[in-house]
């Protein structure tokens, strides 16, 4: 892969203003990676795609998630600077991301939550996230900590099981007026909500999924709801990524996500990966991630989700048995 066509793709993917300048800077990406990333570019093949074939975004292959459990899967020729592990939740085989350029996985997110949220400085940041912090290879806790060394606030930090001097910081803050970032898996939330009951008019209490088999799974709104009434605010807030993908979603209220300009949701014919469904059809969640651009951009996960009028788009579940078709595909 040509370094200085590598720098200049990342320079533009960051300035991104258009659709048409992300397809542009898609296109790019695209021929790059069928080229140089074997795993991908065998995919293709596989598939029956001749990249020279392709001439718009909506005609590009996206690789299932799944293959990030069996296989190795990198553009760039650079030693890994981070592997990213996800949980293996169930005793499954975890998925490893691995990240060539640190710096450009920390500008992805500071990018994109300024955009959301504005700078990190502005808050401070309380992290309750406890099945990632017994790991160290977490894409999830690695942009937590950066929020949180970014921002710089004394009071931010990491809360493994300490409900006590959590809810001590957020009563500080709270009395102090001060903006308070809580984010947090939703089993730890729901802990909290339910043991701790807050009055919470200065914080943003935002949701990044993950029951991990300590509880039982809730719907979004089921859950929204428990947290709402437990902790006294208004509108709950998520956050939506993977340990495949460098970029995140942000929803304000109601799991409605919004991506930034770089990231791109289309939704996919379940029965037909290379049909895309129109807003308010639901079907599989196929990602765009422009940051990937040292690992793969073009993703098929295995979550289900619609696109709402207005452009957000919503996650609505899983597929059954999803490693099948990946991990299949390229087995040997």
């Amino acid at each position: 892969m040509d370094a200085d066509r590598r720098k200049q793709l990342a320079e533009k993917l960051f300035t991104i203003s258009s659709e048409g300048e992300f397809e542009e800077v898609a296109m790019e990406v695209f021929f790059m990676q069928a080229r140089y990333n074997e795993v991908y570019k065998k995919y293709i093949g596989l598939m029956g795609v001749s990249p020279s074939s392709i001439s718009g975004v909506d005609e590009i292959p996206c690789l299932p998630v799944s293959l990030f459990r069996t296989q190795k899967i990198l553009t760039s020729k650079s030693p890994a600077e981070l592997v990213f592990r996800s949980s293996g939740t169930g005793g499954g085989i975890p998925a490893l991301h691995y990240v060539a350029d640190r710096g450009l996985y920390r500008r992805s997110l500071l990018k994109c939550f300024r955009l959301f949220y504005g700078d990190p400085s502005g808050y401070c940041i309380l992290a309750l996230l406890p099945s990632y912090l017994e790991r160290g290879d977490s894409s999830l806790v690695f942009m937590v900590q950066t929020l949180i060394r970014e921002g710089a606030h004394p009071e931010s930090g990491f809360y493994l099981n300490d409900f006590g001097g959590l809810v001590s910081v957020l009563r500080r803050m709270e009395s102090a007026g001060e903006k308070v970032l809580l984010i947090g898996v939703s089993f730890a939330l729901l802990d909290l909500a339910e043991k701790h009951p807050l009055s919470l008019k200065n914080t943003i209490v935002m949701e990044t999924g993950g029951m991990k088999g300590r509880r039982r799974e809730l719907v979004r709104e089921e859950l929204h709801s428990v947290l709402r009434r437990g902790l006294a605010v208004g509108d709950v807030h998520s956050e939506y990524g993977m340990t495949e993908l460098l970029s995140q979603a942000y929803s304000r209220s109601g799991g409605r996500f919004r991506s930034p300009p770089w990231m791109k949701v289309m939704i996919r014919d379940t029965r037909d990966p290379f049909t895309w469904l129109p807003a308010g059809r639901s079907g599989g969640v196929s990602i765009i991630d422009l940051a990937n651009i040292d690992s793969c951009s073009f993703l098929e996960t295995a979550d289900l989700g619609r696109i709402l009028p207005g452009g957000e788009f919503e996650i609505l579940g899983r597929f059954d048995n999803s490693d099948i078709r990946g991990c299949n595909l390229l087995a040997e």
